[in-house]
């Protein structure tokens, strides 16, 4: 008997229910772990997008404020006399110092001569030639004189002469109606008179111009020598300039010359301080330099802690090394006991802003441009800020946040730009 293949059959399921019984039995590992590399995944976003974790030691974080904004610059400035001329040789010759520094002296008081042997003879010099002009030009006045004498002296032989001629006329005139004189000798006197009409008429004409001429000498001749006297004038001054004066009441400052030595024309030899005014010299940076306007109020806050009232004087059109000088002078009495080169502290007002929304200042003005890192609880959270102006203390913030919110004014360079950080 033979037997079938039936005892070797084995049933075996098809290939879609295999798969479903490896499905259902690997459905719940693989959701777990899908679930564990989510959770993961957000973890690990999160902790990117929080960067890092920061010692809210390293940091400063300041509220926003609403209230009045007072913009101020603060300076730190030195006392300086506001008349402090420095005196220089007129010419060169050795300098002769009648006075040290430190020494108080009173106006016109004599500090110091130069010798100048070259000086001194140019005025001796030009003295003698304005001499010898003055005597030309009183030459010229007594010729002028002698000219106009012989013109009136011509002018009166003249009119004699015509007045001879016409009774000469008269006589002939009747001589001649009587018969007694011929008709010649009367044409001969009519000659004569008009001879005579002539002669005064140049006379009058001569004397006219010889006076007019002998004036414009006189006049050429006082011109040069008004000229030469201004010379002298010059020289005079400069001679006089020898002697080195007090230009008002002070005390003599930096002696720049050395007794009894050579000086050079136009050196300085030394300075004169205006003790009765001072002013304060500060320098101040180039932004706020366009806000500085003469009189602006100023306070000032000497050594002792004493503060006094000011305004500004002089603004300088010119920037050096990113900083404007800037002059402030005392709008009250004069704090008796200062000297120069003494430092004082200045606060300058610019203006008031009433009821603004406000926060401390710190470095994240400059550093983070529009940007700032507001506080959600632990986190710093980037946001974009409009700033406004600033003053020392604080800065308007024009839209970004509200009052009441905090913002990391300093340390915020640590974050390196991030979105999101978390603070500890």
């Amino acid at each position: 008997m033979i037997r079938d293949t039936s005892a070797q059959d084995q049933v075996t399921s098809s290939p879609t229910a295999h798969r479903r019984a490896i499905w259902q039995r690997l459905r719940w590992p693989i959701l777990a772990g899908v679930v564990v590399l989510g959770t993961g995944w957000l973890t690990a976003r999160a902790w990117y997008n929080a960067s890092h974790s920061f010692d809210g030691g390293r940091l400063r974080i300041a509220e926003v404020q609403q209230g009045d904004l007072v913009r101020d610059i603060a300076a730190d400035g030195r006392v300086i006399a506001a008349n402090n001329p420095v005196l220089y040789a007129i010419s060169a010759g050795t300098v002769d110092l009648r006075v040290v520094a430190g020494d108080v002296v009173r106006k016109d008081q004599e500090l110091g001569v130069i010798d100048s042997p070259e000086l001194r003879s140019r005025l001796a010099q030009e003295q003698a030639t304005l001499a010898g002009l003055e005597a030309e030009a009183s030459r010229a006045a007594l010729d002028a004189t002698l000219a106009r004498a012989n013109a009136h002296k011509e002018t009166d032989q003249a009119f004699i002469e015509l007045t001879a001629a016409e009774r000469d006329l008269q006589r002939y005139q009747r001589g001649y109606d009587g018969g007694a004189v011929p008709q010649i000798d009367l044409a001969k006197a009519m000659d004569t008179l008009k001879k005579a009409q002539i002669s005064l008429t140049n006379a009058n004409a001569d004397a006219k111009l010889r006076g007019q001429g002998a004036d414009l000498d006189v006049r050429n001749k006082r011109l040069i020598a008004d000229r030469q006297a201004a010379v002298v004038t010059e020289v005079q001054r400069q001679v006089d300039a020898l002697t080195l004066r007090a230009p008002f009441d002070g005390q003599v400052g930096q002696v720049q010359a050395t007794q009894h030595t050579n000086v050079a024309a136009n050196a300085p030899v030394l300075g004169v301080v205006d003790l009765s005014r001072f002013e304060i010299e500060i320098k101040v940076p180039e932004s706020f330099a366009r806000d500085l306007a003469i009189g602006m109020p100023a306070q000032l806050t000497g050594g002792n802690g004493r503060m006094f009232g000011g305004e500004i004087s002089a603004v300088s059109p010119e920037v050096v090394n990113g900083e404007v000088d800037a002059r402030v002078r005392f709008s009250d009495l004069q704090p008796e006991g200062l000297r120069q080169n003494q430092r004082m502290s200045v606060r300058v007002l610019l203006d008031t802003r009433r009821n603004v929304v406000k926060v401390e200042r710190g470095p994240f003005v400059e550093q983070g441009g529009s940007r700032a890192y507001v506080m959600q609880g632990d986190t710093a959270v980037r946001r974009p800020v409009q700033f406004g102006v600033s003053s020392l203390r604080e800065v308007e913030i024009r839209s970004g946040v509200r009052p009441g919110e905090r913002i990391v004014v300093s340390g915020s360079e640590l974050f390196k730009n991030a979105e999101r950080v978390t603070i500890n």
